[in-house]
């Protein structure tokens, strides 16, 4: 029998084992703003409107200061408005629900209308010391994380009270709703101060059995803060500490994708420009990065 090169070829394909690759995304920059924000912690997008909201700490993190408010941005980084929703106090993630947007602040979920930008309520957990990311499911539910108690609370027909408490969390930070499950950032079990010895990587939470799985084998990714899905099955996930946008597969492979600066936050994904938005606590500014084809 004679074999071609091609056919040689084939068979040597269907013995070798199988690897999928994952074509990693390439990203360039498109805009900055210039650095007129103070303390932006979380961007988000809203596609009705077509405009960004940009959360301000203003000062101490942990601070009932009344300094932090919500500024409007275009999607081409232009300011709309620098205080468009003040009286805050250390606003961090945000999640927009129809006309609400929620946001969380120390020990507070904010209500805020954002037809009339005014706070329409205050739900307090009197427990909580650092709320930091807001997530929704379809039904309207609100999951919110406190990274400094290992607790995500959730507002559930105008109930906000806890919703799950477990070491297991590891510091939950950013969080992503995604079909029947919570996708969880996880920042690391903290040593002195926000410093961990073994940084935080993805975790998953059965919405209805609140099962905790970690994502990949438990190997550290990374001081992790926003979680964003991709489009693909992926993640785009912010590393605070490392100042790094990654991306990570489901099995909880992190590739780098960009190295910015200490301070990278909860950034968005806006499918309908291909744009990654990131907020630079350190730098005062937000940078937006074009997703290529």
């Amino acid at each position: 029998m004679k074999f071609t090169a091609t056919l040689l070829l084939s068979l040597a394909c269907l013995l070798l084992p199988t690897t999928i690759l994952v074509a990693e995304p390439i990203l360039v920059p498109a805009w900055q703003t210039a650095t007129v924000f103070e303390q932006p912690e979380s961007v988000v997008y809203d596609a009705q409107r077509n405009v960004l909201y940009v959360s301000n700490i203003n000062g101490d993190p942990i601070a009932a200061d009344g300094n932090g408010y919500i500024s409007i941005l275009s999607v081409n980084g232009e300011l709309i408005e620098q205080h468009w929703v003040n009286d805050l106090n250390a606003p961090k993630g945000m999640a927009l629900v129809g006309d609400i947007l929620f946001v969380a602040d120390i020990n507070e979920l904010i209500k805020i209308d954002v037809k009339n930008n005014h706070i329409i309520q205050r739900y307090l957990a009197p427990n909580a010391k650092l709320l930091n990311d807001v997530a929704a499911d379809d039904q309207g539910n609100v999951y919110v994380s406190d990274v400094l108690t290992n607790t995500i609370y959730s507002l559930k027909n105008g109930q906000f009270e806890i919703w799950i408490h477990s070491d297991q969390l590891e510091s939950p930070n950013g969080l992503l709703v995604e079909h029947d499950q919570l996708i969880v950032g996880s920042w690391g079990n903290m040593t002195d101060g926000f410093a961990t010895d073994i940084p935080g990587h993805l975790k998953t939470i059965n919405l209805t059995t609140k099962q905790i799985e970690s994502l990949g084998d438990k190997s550290p990714v990374g001081n992790l803060d926003g979680v964003e899905a991709d489009g693909n099955g992926h993640y785009y996930v912010t590393d605070w500490m490392a100042g790094k946008l990654l991306h990570i597969t489901p099995a909880g492979i992190s590739t780098t994708l960009l190295t910015l600066q200490q301070g990278s936050a909860d950034h968005t994904v806006m499918p309908e420009h291909r744009l990654v938005i990131i907020p630079m606590m350190f730098s005062g500014n937000v940078v937006a990065y074009q997703i290529g084809r």
